[in-house]
């Protein structure tokens, strides 16, 4: 699975990292493809992806919360974003 390292929209890449995490959870992308992806999408497009320390109202609305647990732990993960701030809302519904 190919991904774009530069989106022009929040909207396109909110589509892209779903594919990739449906990807990766429908067994089609192994994790370190799911890692390096997210980490690249993340890293080239840091103000698409967060805003005022969490995710951007679009990407919320377009992924969904299950979708950004999975990115924002890779972020954690890798060291990109603080471990003791939580970018996904808690409580509510999906």
């Amino acid at each position: 699975m190919s991904v774009k390292l530069f989106y022009k929209t929040q909207r396109e890449l909110a589509i892209s990292l779903n594919s990739l995490v449906d990807a990766y959870w429908q067994d089609e992308v192994d994790e370190e493809v799911l890692f390096k992806n997210v980490q690249d999408i993340y890293t080239n497009n840091q103000a698409k992806v967060l805003k005022n320390g969490g995710f951007t109202t679009v990407l919320r609305q377009q992924c969904g919360k299950r979708r950004l647990v999975v990115i924002e732990r890779i972020l954690h993960l890798n060291g990109l974003l603080q471990a003791d701030s939580s970018s996904v809302p808690h409580g509510g519904t999906e």
